[in-house]
């Protein structure tokens, strides 16, 4: 968000919202994965995650073509989604690959509490 503030007013409607949608569809497909009662379809998340890189890789270098942002500010942020990637990319790996005896269960998340300390 902080990177699109400065677009000029003709470009704020559309490719900044593409952009801002692009980099929270990434943590947001993998919370939403995180619920899932399968492995892959965990990894089905995780895909559509790394797609989302993959669309805000290429919107970086359009708006940096288009010089809407300069290469020094785009440039670290494009790193940053291609080293995203690559760990999405192992995750995924590792969720389809995982044995189904490690599969996400509804209890996945969740604090066993009978291992927490009592108050006295």
């Amino acid at each position: 968000r902080r990177a699109v503030k400065g677009f000029p007013r003709s470009e704020r409607g559309s490719l900044k919202a593409q952009m801002v949608n692009a980099a929270e569809s990434i943590a947001f497909n993998i919370v939403e994965g995180c619920g899932s009662t399968s492995s892959k379809e965990f990894a089905r998340f995780l895909d559509i995650s790394i797609k989302s890189t993959s669309e805000l890789e290429y919107q970086l270098q359009l708006v940096t073509d288009s010089h809407l942002l300069a290469r020094g500010v785009t440039h670290p942020l494009g790193a940053e989604a291609v080293e995203i990637r690559r760990m999405l990319c192992g995750l995924r790996r590792k969720v389809l690959t995982a044995p189904p005896s490690a599969a996400i269960t509804d209890n996945h998340w969740s604090t066993n509490t009978s291992k927490l300390p009592t108050q006295d």
